[in-house]
């Protein structure tokens, strides 16, 4: 019987995240050695990030900000 404390948890298939499960549930829907290579690609990818402490959404974020730089410029070059 679980307790409600740890309905916050996220779901495991052994150690690894749902996350980084998701697409080895479609290599088993289209069974080829590329979607494999996709497949094992995407899991080590997902597992690093959670390894690092990132959901997608916060690794899209840190790499938007990591693109966009450190100058902010408040006002477009054409209207200074």
């Amino acid at each position: 019987m679980a307790h409600w404390r740890d309905s916050a948890r996220s779901v495991r298939l052994f150690f690894l995240d749902f996350r980084a499960c998701f697409p080895l549930l479609i290599l088993l829907f289209h069974i080829r050695i590329w979607t494999f290579i996709l497949a094992v690609i995407a899991t080590v990818f997902f597992t690093a990030l959670e390894r690092y402490g990132f959901s997608l959404i916060v690794f899209l974020r840190w790499l938007r900000a990591f693109i966009a730089g450190n100058r902010k410029i408040a006002q477009p070059w054409w209207k200074r």
